[in-house]
């Protein structure tokens, strides 16, 4: 991502007494070690060591499972486009010639989501599960009980329904720009279009979801 201040801002934990420009830096020292890491797997795998190819995956899994269950809502749809995800990198890992692998894996992730939704041509019935399950969930305070988690997972499955409700395309740029945290020049490298049409598909998507959700902002506010 180029801009790891923002996404660390979204991500510090309460009562996190890191000053935000030494998160900022340690994170950017991150991202610069796994890109550098993953470039390397790369040139590995691409000498015929597929056990490179294999880190790579053991790497990238869990995100990339996270970005495509948030696309397509179904657990099964997800996996499927995960796997072929990874099976179109691999047979394309020659044209890999971008600083940051992990996005480049996204643009590829992204596709197949989308087609298996278009191969489905439907919506699920429960969009979003993961966000109902334990392990799922963000660590919480102590002082957290029973009736604040039962809060945020009524919220979270709103939230999550609502989504499910708007196009793919804004839906995918929301979850890349607002929960991912990458920038309106990555998503649009990620997706194949230009600046414009990122910016267009993420407003309109939130306008969308703001009209889905107008009669649920004090539930949400709670």
């Amino acid at each position: 991502m180029d801009d790891p201040a923002r996404a660390d801002l979204a991500t510090r934990a309460p009562g996190d007494d890191t000053p935000p420009d030494t998160a900022a830096r340690v994170r950017t020292e991150r991202v610069v070690a796994e890109r550098a890491r993953d470039k390397a797997l790369v040139e590995v795998a691409l000498s015929g060591e597929l056990d490179a190819f294999n880190r790579l995956v053991e790497f990238h899994q869990d995100y990339l499972f996270g970005v495509a269950l948030r696309v397509v809502g179904d657990r099964e749809a997800a996996a499927d486009a995960v796997q072929e995800a990874f099976l179109s990198a691999y047979r394309n890992l020659s044209r890999f010639r971008g600083d940051s692998f992990r996005s480049w894996l996204t643009r590829i992730a992204l596709n197949a989501a989308t087609d298996v939704l278009r191969g489905r041509k439907r919506r699920p019935a429960d969009p979003y599960p993961e966000w109902e399950d334990d392990a799922w969930q963000p660590p919480t305070d102590e002082k957290d009980g029973p009736e604040h988690t039962a809060v945020a997972r009524s919220r979270s499955r709103t939230i999550a329904a609502a989504l499910a409700q708007i196009t793919e395309d804004q839906r995918a740029a929301i979850v890349l720009y607002d929960v991912e945290g990458y920038d309106y020049h990555e998503i649009a490298e990620m997706t194949g279009v230009s600046l414009g049409t990122v910016k267009s598909r993420i407003h309109r998507g939130r306008l969308a979801l703001r009209d889905l959700l107008a009669d649920q902002v004090e539930h949400l506010r709670g």
